[in-house]
Parts: C-alpha cells; sequence; structure tokens
C-alpha cells in the first residue's frame, strides 16, 4: 500500500492533532468529579491526569489509579527536579502533576482530563496555554452546594464547615477560565462539557494534520 492511501487523512479517518489539557475545576462538592468520572467512561479518547499527592489514603483508593501517593520528602524532590507542570497546596497537604506522561500523551494526539483546583489551572497557564482548555463548574446555590458535601457522607461537621467557607475564595476565580458551567443537573451540565470538548479538539491550531489534509484536496485527491 502506498504512502497516500496509507494516510488517515486520505482515506477519510481523523485528521492528525495534538492532544489537550482539559482542566474541569470547582469548589469541592460542585460536581467536577462526577462529570470527570463520566466523561472518562464514555470517552476512549481521554485519559484522567493521575496527581500526586502527599495526603493520606482513604478507604477504597487505589495508587497509581486514583492518585500516586507519596512521602512530603519525595515530592519536594519532585518539585526540586521540575517534575511537576503544577503543585499546590491544599487543605494541609500538596498535590501536584506529572510533566512527563502529559506530555507524552499530549504529543501522541491524546486528550488529558484534570480534576485540579485554580491554583494548579494558573500553573499549567504559565506553563502550557496554548494546550489547555479550562472550565469552571459553578453549583446552582450556596444552599445546594452545602447539601451535597453533608449527602456525601464522607465528611465531618467540622470539615464540610470548612470546605464551605473556602467555597467562596474559590468561586471568586471563576473569570480565570475559558468556560463556566452551572451544574444545575449532571446530565445537561455533562452534555455542555462534551460540547465544550469537541470544539477545542476541532480548533484550527490544534490539527496538525489539516494543512497537509487541504493540500491534497486542493490537488484533487
Amino acid at each position: 500500500m502506498n504512502k497516500q492511501t496509507s494516510d488517515p487523512a486520505a482515506m477519510g479517518g481523523q485528521i492528525s492533532r495534538r492532544g489537550l489539557m482539559l482542566v474541569l475545576s470547582s469548589p469541592s462538592g460542585a460536581g467536577k468529579t462526577t462529570l470527570s468520572r463520566r466523561l472518562l467512561a464514555e470517552d476512549p479518547g481521554l485519559t484522567m491526569s493521575i496527581s500526586v499527592t502527599t495526603r493520606p489514603k482513604r478507604p477504597g483508593e487505589r495508587d497509581g489509579v486514583d492518585y500516586i501517593f507519596v512521602e512530603p520528602v519525595d515530592f519536594d524532590l519532585m518539585v526540586n527536579r521540575r517534575q511537576l507542570l503544577e503543585h499546590a497546596k491544599v487543605f494541609d497537604h500538596y498535590y501536584g502533576t506529572p510533566a512527563e506522561p502529559v506530555e507524552n500523551a499530549l504529543s501522541a494526539g491524546r486528550d488529558v482530563l484534570f480534576d485540579i483546583d485554580w491554583q494548579g489551572t494558573q500553573d499549567l497557564k504559565e506553563e502550557m496555554r496554548d494546550d489547555l482548555a479550562s472550565v469552571f463548574i459553578l453549583p446552582p446555590s450556596t444552599r445546594e452546594l452545602e447539601r451535597r458535601l453533608k449527602s456525601r457522607a464522607r465528611d465531618s461537621d467540622e470539615e464540610v464547615a470548612r470546605r464551605m467557607s473556602k467555597a467562596a475564595d474559590e468561586i471568586s476565580h471563576w473569570p480565570e477560565y475559558d468556560y463556566v458551567v452551572v451544574n444545575h443537573d449532571v446530565d445537561v451540565a455533562l452534555d455542555q462539557v462534551r460540547a465544550i470538548l469537541t470544539a477545542e479538539r476541532l480548533k484550527r491550531a490544534r490539527q496538525a494534520g489539516l494543512g497537509d489534509f487541504v493540500k491534497r484536496l486542493r490537488d484533487g485527491q
């Protein structure tokens, strides 16, 4: 088979492109984790960025799947060696994004999903702005946010109060994001995030093989 017919674009397949980083951020309880899990379950072209953290493992969590759990000294070494794209302290523990697996995925044309806060998003913007699409998830009301936190039955009343006290500061960063979705209903919010992902994938600048594809069209191929 010759080069022309083996090319995916020439055969009507996908035009080659660089992957993108899709960031979902929200105050705790607004729904970003639920949305992330549903996106990953339905979209084989999307992979989750697994953060490294110094916090203890919770029941049911798996090392290397939910998080990469490390000791503080090891986290500090990763920071000093510039092995993290971003890192931040959240609720007394440190979180960060390993750089190598993200760059490998983007170079291979795979999209990477991030469930991180506004601090991490700012760092990613400084490092890789052209690859980033950021979405902030808002709750429909403060009362509903508190209800969702309590319904998880995972945190103590003191922890829920702590998260609620921090929510106002987190919400204040919404203007820094490319898109904002109000999560009244998780199915509707999921449709909106899907639409954002589709549009970002189709951006001309991300379709690295588009120029060659159009050239072949103009040449009558």
